[in-house]
C-alpha cells in the first residue's frame, strides 16, 4: 500500500542565516553577496523538496548505479622469499627478525 507523502514546510533562508552559518563555518561572505547567495540556497532547498515527493516505493537501495563487478586476479604468491637473503645483508638481525634501534623510549 502506498504511503502519502505530505509536503514539509521548508524554512527559506534569509541574509540573516546566511551570515550566521558564515559566522559559524569561519566564512566571509560579503553583504552584497547574501542575497544572492540565500536566493541560490532557496533554489537548492525547493529541488531537494521536489526530490522529496519522488514515489521510492519499491525501489531497491543501490551501491551503485550500474551492475559492474570489479575483477579480481587469483590470490597467488608470485614472488619469491628472498626474506633469509635480506636477513644475511641486514647490519643486525636476530630469530629471523630485522634489528632496528629503539625509537621510542
Amino acid at each position: 500500500m502506498p504511503t502519502e507523502r505530505t509536503p514539509e514546510r521548508t524554512m527559506a533562508i534569509d541574509s540573516k542565516v546566511v551570515a550566521q552559518v558564515a559566522h559559524l563555518a569561519r566564512l566571509k561572505v560579503d553583504p552584497q553577496d547574501s542575497d544572492a547567495l540565500s536566493n541560490r540556497l532557496n533554489d537548492i532547498l525547493a529541488m531537494v523538496d521536489q526530490l522529496q515527493q519522488a514515489d521510492v516505493d519499491g525501489v531497491a537501495p543501490l551501491a551503485h548505479p550500474l551492475d559492474v563487478t570489479q575483477p579480481l586476479r587469483e590470490d597467488v604468491v608470485t614472488e619469491p622469499n628472498i626474506r633469509d637473503k635480506a636477513l644475511e645483508i641486514a647490519p643486525a638481525a636476530e630469530d629471523g627478525c630485522f634489528l632496528v634501534p629503539r625509537v621510542i623510549e
